[in-house]
């Protein structure tokens, strides 16, 4: 039997990211999702953003359930037409039931505005796990960001902090965790 290179063993058994940013992207690729990929990248963090993760060909759920499920921290970009979206509402689900860090960005939107709407295309079971996950985002402790008054170096430095935290957080807890074993 032939043995892999302790080197691609490692890369192999690796997250494919350390964050996943779960965003609406008609409303916040091309700004907010894209500009925090950008920052945190530039930090080297590994971070998942569909335009920038996948190729044609890429089986979605597959791909983007493997990142959440992966990923230590995941970034949500909640916006006035995030809650339309049966894909943002299941990757939601997906971060708060595998139990993940989840830093808020409310991106011109308040918490308050954000409710699963049943147009009948949903199953009742569907509609009630996003409506769960959607809850427990909206009473964590996040940050808001009006596009037409905020500062962007702000929220973007703000972000990165946030998401950097967290980061440090989960790998102490994962240390400690060791520790007990």
């Amino acid at each position: 039997m032939q043995h892999l290179p302790a080197k691609l063993c490692r890369k192999l058994a690796r997250p494919a990211c350390d964050v996943f940013i779960n965003h609406r992207g008609i409303d916040t690729k091309r700004n907010i999702a894209g500009l925090l990929y950008d920052s945190l990248t530039r930090m080297e963090v590994r971070s998942f953003l569909d335009s920038m993760n996948m190729k044609p060909g890429d089986r979605l759920f597959d791909h983007i359930d493997r990142a959440i499920l992966g990923c230590k921290v995941g970034v949500t970009v909640f916006s006035p037409r995030y809650c339309e979206s049966y894909f943002c509402l299941h990757e939601l689900a997906l971060l708060m039931e595998s139990k993940k860090r989840v830093v808020p960005i409310f991106y011109d939107v308040k918490p308050s505005q954000l409710v699963v709407k049943d147009n009948g295309t949903c199953p009742a079971k569907q509609l009630r796990r996003f409506s769960l996950a959607l809850e427990e985002a909206k009473y964590t402790v996040g940050l808001t960001f009006d596009s037409l008054k905020g500062d962007w170096s702000e929220i973007l430095r703000d972000a990165s902090d946030a998401v950097m935290m967290n980061l440090l957080e989960v790998e102490e807890e994962r240390k400690n965790m060791k520790r007990k074993q």
